[in-house]
């Protein structure tokens, strides 16, 4: 059964299209949306409002860990823009984000297995969904034979994007799958060889409860995204082989694996 996986879609809708050609099962494992683009900041919703100039200064901020200034510098570009209610920014950004989300999800191919990322809002998928899409978080689906199991969204950061959860309901999510052959989630376990990234040069986010998950439970594989430019795309963990599908936006092609 060969398997393409796509995950940190962001924006790459072009690429999307064709990312299930040759595959039997097509999986994506989330953050279609494109808020900043650190490799090229004249795309993205930030640069769109507010320009390249302040697109540049604020991914610099960001990737620095100067998140407090990140955020003054925000909070000084949607004045500049005349936007002081915080509730009249995220009408914006609403706005936005569904431009892309009408984008990407007619690009994303059927039949789908998806589940979201940390730079997703799940609450407007179900307006854009199309038939042979389905959107799995904390649930098993059998597959062949197999168990695959599937965990949605980021752990909460000083990132602070749009679908982060408290670690404790993170692991409650993990715990409902009980053992499975696959897993599918969007951000590693904890492990500085999966969670370095060595462009940002700083550790993304891994969680702990992945890492007690995969040990208690050995997986044949783990499939996540999340950390665009890793220190290690693979390694293991007692049994299972723990691999980053790849940052979609950058790669444009799927991982692909026979399972």
């Amino acid at each position: 059964m060969r398997v393409h996986i796509v995950s940190d879609v962001h924006g790459a809708g072009t690429a999307l299209a064709s990312a299930a050609e040759g595959s039997d099962v097509f999986v994506c494992l989330g953050d279609l949306i494109l808020f900043l683009d650190y490799d090229d900041p004249e795309h993205g919703i930030y640069a769109d409002l507010f320009g390249v100039e302040h697109a540049r200064a604020y991914i610099e901020a960001r990737t620095a860990n100067r998140f407090d200034d990140a955020r003054a510098l925000s909070d000084a570009a949607w004045a500049g823009i005349g936007v002081t209610d915080r509730a009249q920014r995220w009408t914006i950004l609403e706005s936005m984000v569904r431009l892309q989300y009408e984008n990407l999800f007619a690009a994303m191919p059927t039949p789908a297995l998806m589940t979201f990322g940390n730079v997703d809002v799940p609450a407007l998928w179900p307006e854009y969904i199309r038939e042979g899409h389905r959107v799995v978080d904390a649930e098993v689906v059998e597959v062949e034979g197999q168990r695959w199991g599937f965990v949605g969204g980021g752990l909460t950061s000083p990132m602070r994007t749009p679908y982060e959860i408290d670690p404790a309901d993170y692991a409650a999510k993990l715990d409902a799958l009980g053992p499975v052959d696959v897993l599918f989630t969007h951000i590693p376990a904890k492990n500085p060889l999966l969670n370095y990234d060595v462009i940002a040069r700083r550790f993304e986010v891994g969680a702990q409860s992945i890492t007690d998950y995969l040990e208690k439970y050995q997986p044949r594989f783990h499939f996540y995204g999340h950390v665009h430019q890793p220190l290690s795309a693979r390694t293991r963990i007692g049994r299972t082989e723990c691999v980053n599908v790849g940052h979609f936006h950058g790669r444009e092609r799927p991982f692909v694996i026979d399972l």
